[in-house]
């Protein structure tokens, strides 16, 4: 996974891909509940699952550029940097969930984490 993240993140080293995991993992460790969040961590490798079950999740759920704001201010990053390294890790999450699970996970998070995951924003018509 470290890898993938590296290579899809253009990160010079492990080192600099690790730190994105670790932030991003810990960040959605936050966000996720139930069995979506077992379920993810069942099929991550053991690090990552243990970077996003460390976390307990939070009792306010953040839509999508509210927890990249939020990494953002955890680690006085840019916005910028913050969403690349965020769209980078959860390239890698996407891969490892697969499309069903990661559906799922995305009926359970607020707007804005599909494209962060690099799929498209699909909303309901009124």
């Amino acid at each position: 996974m470290l890898e993938k993240v590296r290579y899809e993140g253009a990160y010079p080293t492990r080192e600099k891909a690790d730190e994105a995991v670790r932030l991003v993992l810990s960040g959605l460790g936050r966000q996720l509940t139930g069995d979506e969040r077992v379920d993810l961590a069942a099929r991550l490798p053991w690090e990552a699952a243990r970077g996003l079950t460390a976390q307990i999740p939070d009792t306010r759920q953040l839509t999508g550029w509210a927890f990249v704001k939020d990494l953002a201010a955890r680690t006085n990053a840019s916005l910028a940097t913050t969403r690349w390294d965020t769209g980078s890790v959860f390239a890698a999450v996407a891969a490892h969930a697969g499309p069903d699970l990661l559906t799922r996970i995305l009926h359970q998070l607020p707007t804005g984490y599909a494209l962060l995951f690099g799929r498209a924003e699909l909303t309901q018509a009124a």
